[in-house]
């Protein structure tokens, strides 16, 4: 790991990284960009988004640059907590609400996406520690599991691959009532997975620059120059895949994202006869309807990895920044709540990652401007859905017609409601989960 302190506040041995704990930084650093160069497109962001729409371009004949400011896989896309899903973000009834016309086709993308997901790991032989457990939203409380039963039933009506199961039955630990089963997808190590789409690019026809920060991207009547410190690209067309960072990049349409700062924990290693008490037989990652989702999950190193539950927004730049040790006091309390019989199980590391969340809370694609587009796939949900929606949007500057996924989540305007998400909204809203879960406890 990189940029790591021996201990954080709150937490004595807690290892706290400004980097991933999924993965070792690489040491092959691909060379800065100096001087001029021209091409067909040019990728802005090397995550799972950039990585997957520059692999597919190259297939498809185009001459294609990537710039990235870190090194390729170095934000979300290493940091997240490795959750392969067909799901969107969002409760299913607010969807539904909002969407109904429209939630038929967004299931079907995220579906398409986890499926493409799952063969693109197989295509390129990517070793990742990938389980096809699928996934669990399931509930700690009486009123959660009847809204995750509703929930159930809206997902399966608009074509969802999901069923609504009851925690006992299914495998899940004493403190999860049940809830919806994402047969789809499962866990595997996001760090692994993407540093295997890095060396994919590398072995690849596409020239990759790293350490290589883009200043500002101006379009033309025939394309585009992207600005970078040590000179300049050249394009027909370029994709802003650039997730969070989309935010301080003046190209990128005005209120598109808003920059979340979401951490993780990792436990030492519990002793598998300890969690199977717990009641957690069946390995799948789960996820809570809370307001502000908490996950839980095993890794193949016998430890438990959980995160979200408390979020942070960016009021100035976006940059590496360890955990703070506020928030993973909370995780560590949350964990304890949801497995009392593991309470002396210390945390033994922790690390986050910026994150994109845009108003709709639905990926989205479309054109900034003449010759420039832009994908954001993640909303929290992106390890699958990035990849595929960098993909489709490839095929598409390739010329393809649109295919009808990439249609379900593309922009005609590039024009973004304000954000709904801010420090106030996102501190009522873990208030409020945590007020919920007190009065579950009394009851209880």
């Amino acid at each position: 790991m990189d940029d790591v302190a021996a201990s954080g506040p709150g937490f004595a041995g807690v290892t706290y990284s400004a980097f991933s704990g999924w993965a070792d930084r690489p040491t092959d650093f691909a060379p800065m960009l100096e001087g001029e160069l021209t091409c067909d497109i040019a990728v802005v962001g090397g995550g799972y988004a950039g990585m997957a729409a520059a692999l597919r371009l190259a297939e498809r004949g185009a001459d294609v640059v990537l710039l990235e400011s870190g090194f390729c896989g170095w934000g979300g896309s290493s940091r997240n907590a490795g959750y392969l899903s067909n799901a969107l973000a969002g409760d299913p009834q607010l969807l539904n609400m909002l969407y109904a016309r429209r939630l038929p086709h967004l299931i079907r993308y995220a579906d398409s996406a986890a499926r493409f997901t799952e063969e693109l790991i197989g295509r390129l032989a990517i070793d990742c520690d990938y389980e096809p457990t699928g996934n669990v939203i399931a509930a700690v409380s009486p009123g959660q599991l009847r809204r995750t039963r509703r929930n159930a039933e809206i997902l399966r009506g608009a074509g969802a691959d999901v069923e609504f199961v009851e925690g006992r039955d299914f495998g899940l630990p004493q403190t999860f009532l049940g809830g919806v089963f994402e047969r789809a997808g499962g866990l595997l190590n996001p760090g692994k997975f993407a540093l295997g789409l890095r060396e994919a690019l590398f072995a690849s026809g596409v020239r990759t620059y790293e350490r290589t920060t883009v200043r500002a991207v101006e379009p033309h009547a025939t394309g585009a120059v992207v600005s970078v410190p040590g000179g300049r690209v050249r394009a027909e067309r370029v994709i802003l895949a650039t997730n969070a960072y989309s935010r301080d990049l003046a190209i990128a349409p005005k209120r598109m994202v808003t920059p979340i700062w979401t951490s993780l924990v990792e436990t030492e290693p519990v002793d598998p006869e300890r969690l199977a008490a717990t009641g957690w037989t069946r390995r799948v990652g789960i996820i809570t309807p809370h307001t502000i989702l908490e996950n839980y999950r095993p890794t193949p190193r016998g430890t438990v990895m959980f995160g979200t539950r408390r979020l942070r927004t960016a009021p100035g730049a976006l940059g590496a920044r360890e955990p703070d040790g506020a928030v993973v006091a909370d995780l560590v309390r949350g964990f304890h709540e949801r497995f009392p019989s593991l309470g002396d199980i210390a945390p033994q590391r922790a690390w986050g990652g910026w994150i994109a969340m845009t108003s709709s809370l639905l990926p989205v694609a479309g054109e900034a401007t003449k010759n420039v587009f832009y994908a954001i796939g993640c909303n929290g949900h992106g390890l699958a859905q990035s990849p595929y929606l960098g993909t489709l949007l490839a095929d598409r500057l390739a010329g393809d017609r649109m295919h009808d996924d990439l249609a379900a989540v593309w922009r005609a305007r590039p024009r973004f409601a304000p954000p709904v998400l801010s420090a106030p909204t996102l501190h009522a809203a873990w208030t409020v989960d945590r007020i919920t879960d007190r009065l579950h406890r009394r009851r209880a």
